[in-house]
């Protein structure tokens, strides 16, 4: 009796014992195979460069809603990682040049590319035009003053901004406007109702946004930021001096050339230009000239004038 118990616990702890083996076996080819899985992942990876891809983008906030859309679809596509630093062009530029690194340079119109190729922190022959500018006047949802034109911003007790010429591309197109179409009268008429030099595009608009002026001489496209706050006024044709763009070009400073390339050819892509298209960005400049309803150059440089220093 004694020995068949013995017998019959003998074969059960064996049993139990071959269980046991046959589980951790099974556990541990498991955890081997997925550890040489994730070698194998990681190993891959390393290979494409996919986990160390990154973009820095010093840009002008004149082209903000669509880069910032561009710039995540992009990341989606391609696994490359866009950092983007929005401001005034010129400040942006300040910026890049003091920190010594980024891989574009995308500004918000031509005067601050040709100031970035002269002083060499661009690849010239990188430059690419993204997409096109109108100047016009904004004014708050419904025109509650009544702004009808230019000159309107000049009578007593309307409050204007424009952005800091110096370093915001708007503020300079703003600028040539008043200094190429209205006489030195007009314009000190104009400087006793300007309250305020914004820091960027964004900046501008927001100034419309939020009430704390009754215009600004802007972009067209900024009704389109913000619409239920913001309204276009057109300005005459002959006080328009020129079609802005906003170009892109691959900083001095990039250690990722190739990748940086890729980022122009995929905004200058089908897929990229629809972006801009559906923000209302003119995507040629016979759409800018269509509005404006004339022909008119096409970038270029304005140098400001010293009584718009502050």
């Amino acid at each position: 009796m004694f020995k068949t118990t013995l017998s019959k616990m003998f074969r059960s702890s064996i049993t139990a014992l071959l269980i046991i083996t046959l589980i951790t076996g099974i556990v541990l080819t498991g955890c081997s195979q997925n550890t040489a899985q994730k070698e194998d992942k990681t190993a891959q990876n390393a290979a494409q460069g996919t986990t160390q891809k990154s973009l820095l983008v010093y840009a002008g906030s004149a082209s903000k809603p669509p880069t910032e859309e561009a710039a995540k679809l992009f990341e989606q596509k391609t696994g490359v990682k866009v950092d983007l630093v929005f401001g005034g062009s010129g400040a942006v530029l300040s910026q890049m040049k003091l920190a010594k690194k980024g891989d574009l340079y995308f500004p918000g119109s031509s005067d601050f590319m040709e100031k970035a190729k002269q002083d060499g922190q661009v690849y010239a022959n990188t430059e690419s035009k993204i997409c096109y500018l109108v100047s016009a006047i904004n004014v708050q949802k419904g025109n509650p003053k009544g702004i009808k034109s230019l000159k309107d911003l000049l009578k007593p007790g309307i409050k204007v901004a424009i952005a800091n010429p110096e370093t915001v591309c708007v503020g300079l197109y703003a600028t040539e406007i008043i200094d190429k179409t209205l006489t030195p009268e007009e314009k000190q008429a104009f400087k006793k109702n300007l309250i305020n030099y914004t820091e960027s595009c964004d900046k501008t608009a927001t100034a419309i946004s939020l009430k704390t002026v009754d215009a600004v001489i802007g972009w067209s496209v900024f009704q389109y930021w913000d619409p239920e706050k913001i309204e276009t006024i057109p300005l005459q044709k002959d006080q328009i001096q020129r079609v802005g763009y906003i170009p892109i070009a691959i900083s001095a400073y990039t250690q990722n050339k190739e990748i940086a390339q890729q980022f122009i050819d995929f905004l200058n892509s089908e897929e990229g230009k629809a972006i801009f298209k559906k923000h209302n960005y003119f995507v040629t400049p016979e759409e800018a000239t269509a509005y404006i309803g004339a022909d008119k150059p096409v970038g270029g440089e304005y140098t400001l004038n010293k009584d718009w220093i502050k």
